[in-house]
């Protein structure tokens, strides 16, 4: 399903900042090298959050699923001077594609790429961050919440993808629907009945939610 009509898509990429010709050259290189290239962020969404980032000024980071690094670049356009941003991603073979494009980018010594398991490795973090980008399989997402909220400092800001998972969250019959699926409506609904923090769900490409810590 697609949430907005495609000739709308166009227009509203027609009509938004161009992104860098690295960016376009990892976007290029990604739909070549790797098999899922759909879950590249891409040009408008990369926009966005570069834009959030710069409102943000974040002095800290922190990204749960890398993949080939183009939302990472986006992210550390807003990072505050001396800032620094730490990007988890589950797999490794990525490796030498994120260090070539940090590098064409410049931003090597600002990002650290934890390579494992994000339910791991959240928890060992000893500092907080002020951004947090949600990028990860959908099964865990609500457990991926949790950690992340004892990690985000108070008025910090979380923004997880995916949240309208191609529409099938307006499924009429939830017994049918697979587990991914449950797993980001579940997702949604302790997003929505949380009193710790505040939403706002925008349906930009496949559904973004932006949410402030309150307490």
């Amino acid at each position: 399903m697609h949430i907005t009509d495609p000739l709308i898509e166009q227009y509203v990429a027609q009509h938004t900042t161009p992104q860098s010709e690295i960016l376009y050259n990892l976007e290029r290189e990604t739909h070549l090298k790797t098999v899922y290239p759909r879950m590249l962020t891409g040009h408008v969404q990369g926009r966005f959050l570069a834009m959030i980032s710069r409102m943000i000024k974040p002095k800290n980071i922190l990204e749960i699923g890398t993949f080939t690094g183009y939302s990472t670049i986006c992210l550390i356009e807003g990072l505050d001077k001396g800032g620094y941003l730490h990007t988890i991603e589950i797999n490794e073979e990525l490796r030498d594609l994120n260090r070539k494009y940090f590098e064409k980018a410049g931003i090597s010594k600002k990002v650290t790429v934890n390579y494992g398991d994000a339910l791991k490795i959240i928890p060992k973090f000893n500092i907080e961050f002020d951004l947090i980008f949600l990028d990860a399989d959908k099964i865990n997402y609500s457990r991926y919440y949790d950690l992340c909220k004892k990690v985000l400092v108070k008025g910090g800001f979380l923004l997880a993808d995916n949240v309208l998972w191609s529409g099938k969250v307006i499924a009429e019959n939830k017994g049918k629907a697979d587990k991914d699926t449950i797993a980001v409506i579940d997702f949604n609904k302790k997003v929505q009945a949380d009193p710790d923090t505040e939403n706002v769900m925008i349906p930009l490409r496949d559904g973004i939610t932006l949410i402030r810590k309150i307490c």
